[in-house]
Order: structure tokens, then sequence, then C-alpha cells
């Protein structure tokens, strides 16, 4: 049984008489002492002893959220009513948000709280050590250049023309093989989406950006470019998008021609909405003497400041992700991905990290704290970086040698990582123990 002896304000740990002994009258410790404080409830010394469980729970809250994962562990096999308590998400989000991948964010929330954190904690060991069962849920015959999104318990899938909506069982993540509703509309290729609250916007090869609805079959066009959209963002009802037409252009949902066209004298291949929603930043080809990274005032849509000045020509910026209002992500054809704060200088990023093979990073997502993933341009290669360190933390070969395609677009929840490559869709499930993996 657990206890604790209250003895001048301090907690003792009284979990056995063996372990545990009080001083006897004649300053010995003797067996009926040692019984008569377990029975009572008292020592000998006068100090009142009462189990740990007896506690207030607010205080058993502070206590225990200095453990660690392993001790916590541990204090859950003392007995039935430890394991209960030291169970709860309360006790367990100080040691969540040191790991990879939780769903704590570095502000504080929760991404999954469906999901008991002493179990994405268990979880978040798979991730770090690169433990994880791999599939290949969907394969197609021609090479494509997929996009994908997660909403909950549905993964969508650009192939073609068609954006398919596939349901993820919660159990185990697996995808069912036929989309339970295809967007379509389309003559090009789908090259992006982005999912909104009420529907889903999609950018083909041609130009066109539809707004299709989930509730029907209806679509809204919304004319403007030109020549292939690369790049599309939406936030509560605004919509940016670059395209090769060497424009970006500010949209609202109100209205099916563009509010303001700004002209970038280069090709548009990233672009994301800062979450303020007073700005946004455009990554382009890189192909002119100014830097790819140009920030936007949404209101004005006037350049309100550029990013970095050491990017050699043709340094492309392929993806754009804001973490916070003041923190952005960047990746692209010059290999490393860039931390950039706004509040700070812009012409030097604060971090980077280098793709280990030279390879051009085409897409990029973080979890809100500690991890990045990344996908490389040869032989569908995903790499996990912890932010606290400079080099990779672990790496996944998703395509033969014989065949090499870049990892287009991926996508992760707080047990599976999704990977879309040019024939096929690529699953790593990290749930799993290392025995089952053998």
């Amino acid at each position: 049984m657990c206890r604790c002896s209250l003895k001048h304000g301090t907690l003792v740990p009284v979990s056995d008489a063996r372990f545990h002994r009080e001083p006897g009258p004649a300053g010995r410790h003797t067996a009926e002492t040692r019984t008569r404080s377990v029975r009572t409830g008292r020592g000998a010394a006068g100090g009142l002893s009462m189990l740990l469980s007896q506690l207030p729970e607010d205080v058993l809250y502070h206590i225990l959220s200095y453990l660690d994962c392993r001790s916590l562990s541990r204090l859950s096999q003392v007995c039935s009513s430890m394991c209960r308590f030291a169970s709860r998400d309360a006790v367990w989000r100080r040691a969540a948000k040191e790991f990879l991948n939780t769903g704590i964010t570095r502000s504080g929330t929760d991404m999954y709280p469906h999901i008991p954190l002493k179990d994405r904690v268990k979880t978040a060991h798979n991730w770090c050590d690169g433990v994880c069962r791999r599939a290949v849920p969907l394969r197609w015959k021609t090479k494509l250049l997929p996009w994908l999104q997660l909403d909950g318990d549905a993964l969508y899938l650009s192939l073609a023309a068609d954006v398919g909506a596939y349901h993820l069982r919660r159990d185990s993540g697996r995808l069912q093989r036929s989309p339970f509703k295809i967007y379509s509309g389309h003559r090009g290729d789908v090259c992006r989406f982005v999912l909104t609250d009420s529907g889903l916007i999609t950018a083909d090869s041609d130009g066109r950006i539809l707004v299709h609805s989930r509730r029907s079959d209806a679509s809204v066009e919304l004319l403007g470019h030109d020549q292939e959209v690369n790049c599309l963002d939406c936030k509560d009802g605004l919509v940016i998008s670059g395209s090769r037409d060497r424009t970006a252009r500010i949209w609202t949902l109100t209205s099916t021609s563009p509010r303001d066209t700004i002209p970038m004298y280069d090709r548009v291949w990233s672009v994301a909405i800062s979450p303020t929603l007073s700005s946004f930043v455009t990554g382009t080809a890189c192909c002119e003497d100014s830097s790819p990274l140009r920030i936007w005032d949404v209101e004005r849509s006037a350049c309100v400041g550029s990013l970095g000045t050491e990017f050699r020509r043709g340094a492309g910026v392929l993806d754009i992700v804001f973490e916070s209002p003041f923190q952005l992500f960047t990746c692209g054809y010059d290999t490393f991905i860039r931390l950039w704060d706004l509040r700070l200088s812009p012409r030097k990023c604060v971090m980077e990290w280098e793709e280990p093979h030279d390879s051009t990073l085409y897409c990029i997502q973080t979890d809100g704290n500690h991890m990045i993933a990344s996908g490389s341009s040869y032989y569908g290669v995903v790499r996990l970086w912890d932010k606290r360190q400079t080099e990779c933390l672990q790496f996944f070969q998703l395509s033969s040698d014989q065949v090499s395609s870049p990892v287009y677009c991926l996508r992760f929840s707080s047990c599976h990582l999704y990977a879309a490559l040019a024939t096929a869709l690529h699953c790593l499930d990290f749930r799993q123990s290392p025995a089952h993996i053998r």
C-alpha cells in the first residue's frame, strides 16, 4: 500500500515497514513502533501519516506533474487507484510536451483531445525511434502529381482531375479503398486543394479554381488565372492563389472574380496565410534578382517585406507553413528547411536544417511543437526532424531503388503518416510495438 508521512511539513513516502523505520523509545527501530505506525496512522515520533491517494487531487496533480513518463508508468503499477489517477491527461501533460507529435502544441493547445495522453506518449516513442508498420493502401498506374489533406476520420486525395474522399477507420487508421465522395468538374489535373468548414476548393493545371460544397454536388468557378495554379490557401473565407502566370490573386468566397491581382514577375509556387488573416507570404521560383519570400498586407495588397538575402538563383520555395502568427517554416530547391521569426530581423532565418542527400524538399508539416516531417525529391524519402537537433532524426525510403518518385505531399495524425508519391499512397503506422514490426 502506498503511504506518505507528514512530518515537519514534509512528505515522506512510506511504501512498506521494511523500508521506513520509526525510532523507538531508546533511539532504536522496533517492530512494535513500525506496526503501530502502519495500523494507527501515527508514527512513534508523533507525525501523522496518510495514504498518498488521500491527498487532495490538486496537490497530487502538482506532485505528479514533475515526474517523467517512466516514473509515471511505474507509479501506475502500485495499485488500481494510482493507476486510474496516473492515467489522467492532466498528469501527463507536462511530460507529453517534451515528446514528438503528442498533440500538445507549444502554445498549450491539445490537437487530439479524444486520445488519452498516456497512449500518445507511448506512440511518441515510436515516432522518435522510427518504429512503424508500412502499408500501401492505394496504387494507380499513371504517374501523377497527387495532393492530400486530412480531416478527422477522412482523407482527401487528388488523382488526375478528381479529388476523392476516403474514410479512415478510427481504430486502425486503415483507408477504405473506395471513396465515399468524389469531387469533379476539372478538365486539367488538380494541382492543389484546400479544405474549408463547408466545402473544398480545388485548382487545376488549366488555371481554373472550383469551390465545392460538401453537402451537395454544386460548385462555383473562380475566374482569373490563365495558367496552372501551383498553390492555394484559404482561411475564414479569405482565399489566396498563386500561378505560373506570375500573379497572386486575393479572393473572397462571396464573388467569382478576384478582389485583387498582384503581379509577381516570377512563377508563384507556394503561399500561406497568416493565422491573424492580416498578411500572407508567397514563395516564387527565384528566377529574378529579388528574394523568393515576400510578405504581403491583405488589406492593401502591398508588399511589406521580404525574407532572406542569400538565396541563390533558382532556389525556389515549394512549401510554406505558418506555425504561429510570427513563425513560419519554408522549404524548396535549395535543400534547406528554414524557420523564420517575423518579430526578428528578416535578413536571416532563426534556424535551418539541411537535407543530408542534397535533395529538393517538396513539402513539410510540423506538429506545432518539436517535430518536422519533410518529403524529398528522390526515392520517396520521408524524414522526421527534432527542432532541438540539427541532424535528421529518422528517415524512411518509400519507393523502390528501381522507381524513384518525389514525395509530393505528406500529412500526419497522432499515429499515422500518409505520403503521396507519383503512383501510390503510402502509410506509416506508429502505433505498433517493436515486437510486431519484426
